[in-house]
């Protein structure tokens, strides 16, 4: 049998999941070659951890080669441009022929889309602006804080509300309790609400114990960079003396271009298969848009949160599906649309949000109390993944045996 190429873009979680696990399944007749332009991975739940300064830039960056099975051909280029009809990946380093492609490029940011936010606003949405605002904090004397949720979607539903606690903790730590207000704004109605209104309500209390204020329905127009002034429409605008932004998100330009998005930007799939309207085309993670039961407005249907534990598993669901195709044998598996989350408080406690996000009629998710497991859970998870690919197995055995099959460290090695 001739051998199949295999081409992954993108080397964040969810195409090295795709990679690993596709050379796992397949004989090494057939390539798996993951392209992706950065030579460092950063793992991105924890640049949060690096706002507060409780890690470095080193410990939670790895080379990407490292996180990868051997025979997995990793390319540091950046991909350039497709050719869906030729079945053609232009790269900056070479061109790849591909029998399968799956797209895990992720989300854009785009600041400059609301005027003032780029000149004016921190993030910790990135390596880099995780690092410069853990120097903001640590210089910050006081005054009011706000971070803005200034569009959607975005990425990771959770981290707007950990970061709004985890930087009041970090000022309460520094003496500033009396000195500072921290501000939540976000155009949704409350928390994450795609999770329903109960677990809404409770993230609210998780927010208002750490003293975060909770403005929900501001919707972000500019940002006056002379006056400091947040712009909302049809409300009060805000001075602020420091503004962390979750910016805006977009689709990547190569999906764009290629012809794959929609109107928005986002490239729909089959929900269970990952398959784009592209025959052996997948697309997962953050760069997909899924819809899923029920509205959060009358007019605003509910689509699957950008979450690296979707991109984790539909990752898996893709490169079984092709290794059964390949070799004429396994299963087929589908994404069932589970999720977790732990939700960093502060003070080393955390909450742990868990459900089903394709039940009928809506997503049905639960909250844990909070509580030092969670974060500890966190902790082991993130040690697993950025351990060598050789030592992933040793590191789960490790994570298992403190507990973390409870916490919801993934039996995925």
């Amino acid at each position: 049998m001739a051998g199949k190429m295999i081409v992954i873009l993108g080397g964040g979680v969810g195409g090295l999941v795709a990679a690993n696990e596709l050379r796992h399944r397949l004989p090494h007749t057939h390539r798996v070659v993951l392209v992706e332009k950065n030579p460092r991975h950063a793992f991105a739940p924890s640049f949060l951890w690096l706002m507060t300064g409780d890690r470095s830039l080193d410990q939670i960056t790895r080379d990407v080669g490292t996180l990868t099975r051997p025979g997995v051909e990793v390319i540091l280029a950046e991909a350039q441009a497709l050719d869906l009809t030729q079945r053609r990946v232009e790269t900056s380093s070479q061109a790849w022929t591909y029998d399968y492609l799956i797209l895990a490029l992720g989300a854009e940011l785009a600041p400059e889309a609301i005027p003032g936010l780029a000149e004016a606003a921190h993030t910790f949405y990135t390596l880099d602006g995780a690092a410069k605002l853990r120097d903001k904090l640590q210089e910050f004397d006081g005054g009011r804080v706000a971070i803005v949720v200034s569009s959607l979607p975005y990425k990771c539903p959770g981290a707007p509300h950990e970061a709004a606690m985890l930087v009041a903790d970090t000022l309460r730590r520094r003496g500033l309790r009396d000195r500072a207000e921290v501000h939540l704004f976000t155009t949704e109605p409350q928390p994450m609400p795609v999770a329903g209104p109960a677990l809404g309500e409770a993230v609210q209390q998780m927010l208002a114990r750490q003293g975060v204020q909770f403005h929900p329905l501001y919707k972000l127009s500019n940002v006056d960079v002379a006056t400091r002034e947040l712009v909302f429409e049809g409300r009060t605008s805000f001075r602020y003396d420091l503004l962390v932004a979750i910016p805006p998100h977009r689709g990547p330009r190569l999906a764009r271009e290629a012809g794959l998005a929609n109107e928005l930007g986002w490239v729909p799939v089959e929900r269970e298969t990952l398959q784009t309207r592209h025959e052996n085309v997948f697309a997962l993670g953050d760069m997909t848009t899924i819809p899923v039961p029920g509205r959060w407005k009358p007019d605003v249907p509910l689509v699957l949160p950008k979450a690296g534990v979707f991109a984790h598993a539909q990752a898996e669901v893709v490169a079984r599906r092709i290794a059964a195709e390949v070799v004429g044998s396994g299963t087929w598996p589908v994404f069932p649309g589970l999720g977790y989350c732990m939700l960093e408080a502060g003070e080393s406690l955390a909450g742990f949000a868990y459900g089903d996000f394709f039940a009928e009629p809506s997503p049905k998710i639960e909250l844990r109390r909070l509580g030092s497991a969670w974060h500890a859970g966190k902790v082991l998870f993130e040690q697993w993944w950025l351990a060598p690919y050789g030592s992933k197995r040793e590191a789960l055995r490790l994570a298992l045996r403190l507990g973390g099959r409870t916490l919801g460290v993934p039996a995925v090695v």
